[in-house]
């Protein structure tokens, strides 16, 4: 197992009076997270995957809840996003028994994030957890294996079960892409037609880190434009993609409306397209190592609650900056290269923003993706 960062914020919020939520995609570790916390302890385990205990959660009455939590005092409900009403479950239980803990997973923020949110307010602490962090990898193995690992991580990611399968990456990201993330999809929203679904996404994987237009995606996949952006918001709460607004406050010039899109995880990205093959081979090196920074850089920003806002900037002109970060009031532009040491930087941009500015290569990247 990986130690987590969440590890530590979670068990603070032990025994304070209010359930404690993890969502994320499948397979990112949150079960083995809370398994982990809760070792040593006894508690009631609630797997809604298994028929009957979804059954047993769905609008119980309270004395219902009363006979299923027994003396328990803590208790842990993993995937509850299938059990249909289950925020009004929850809150009985937060309010009509405080001496109980309550842990809630959930794979995804589709159902769930819409039936915890108005039952539970003020009574949940809620966190996301991604793929392993480049950080808690690098904490477990080691700063020289890890070094040696860069390129692969590039290629096949940070899935905990991707990285505990050496040698059997691809049949293990194939299985994850199949079996889990377009299962949660296609479960969790109405979208009906699978195969435009995976059209979009290999569209959107071969404009990873490029600015993406929906009139150009709704021709490339062959729906219109509000379906393109219906669909790519259920990619992002699926934990599969999600998007970087440009940056704008000054300048006429700027691009305002425009976004760029990530993935969450490189191997999935290169699971869609099915191209797995070496770095030194590769026409899209350059955009592998960008998303890579930036999703390393999404989950600091959340782990340890930056209150960072993530952009990129453009202007009308083609100068750009590819990663601009604003943070307490000061704003901050970055430059991915994978080899190069350096970089020329909008003058424009610095004196109109006051902004610092960063060169990120292979060689100082660790001061980025370790906050």
């Amino acid at each position: 197992m990986f130690p987590r960062i969440l590890e530590n914020r979670i068990r603070e919020k032990i025994g304070g009076g209010k359930a404690i939520v993890l969502v994320g995609a499948r397979q990112v570790g949150k079960t083995t997270l809370i398994r982990s916390i809760l070792k040593g302890i006894d508690f009631l385990f609630l797997d809604a995957d298994d028929p009957t205990i979804r059954s047993m959660l769905t609008n119980p009455n309270t004395e219902q809840i009363r006979t299923i939590l027994s003396d328990n005092k803590i208790v842990f409900i993993d995937e509850a996003q299938r059990i249909s009403g289950i925020g009004l479950t929850l809150k009985i239980i937060t309010d009509q028994f405080k001496d109980v803990q309550l842990f809630v997973s959930g794979s995804s923020s589709f159902d769930l994030g819409n039936a915890l949110n108005e039952p539970l307010t003020g009574r949940k602490w809620e966190y996301e957890l991604f793929p392993i962090s480049w950080e808690e990898y690098e904490n477990k193995i080691g700063f020289i294996k890890s070094e040696q690992q860069l390129e692969n991580r590039l290629l096949y990611g940070f899935y905990p079960e991707v990285i505990n399968n050496q040698g059997k990456e691809r049949e293990t990201l194939n299985s994850l892409v199949n079996s889990y993330l377009y299962r949660d999809i296609l479960a969790f929203s109405d979208i009906r037609k699978p195969e435009v679904l995976e059209k979009l996404l290999q569209a959107l994987a071969l404009q990873m880190g490029s600015e993406v237009n929906y009139n150009e995606l709704s021709q490339i996949v062959g729906i219109n434009k509000v379906t393109v952006q219906k669909y790519i918001e259920i990619l992002e709460k699926g934990y599969i993609v999600f998007k970087l607004n440009s940056f704008s406050r000054n300048l006429r010039n700027e691009i305002k409306q425009n976004r760029k899109i990530y993935f969450y995880d490189n191997g999935i990205r290169n699971m869609i397209i099915g191209n797995f093959n070496p770095l030194e081979l590769r026409v899209d090196k350059g955009a592998l190592w960008e998303n890579f920074l930036v999703s390393e850089r999404k989950k600091q920003n959340h782990y340890k609650d930056t209150f960072s806002k993530m952009y990129f900037w453009r202007t009308k002109q083609q100068q750009e900056i590819d990663f601009v970060e604003e943070s307490n009031g000061q704003i901050f532009g970055f430059e991915f290269k994978w080899n190069s040491k350096k970089s020329i930087f909008p003058q424009k941009f610095i004196e109109t923003y006051n902004a610092e500015t960063f060169l990120i290569n292979k060689e100082n990247f660790r001061d980025f993706v370790k906050l």
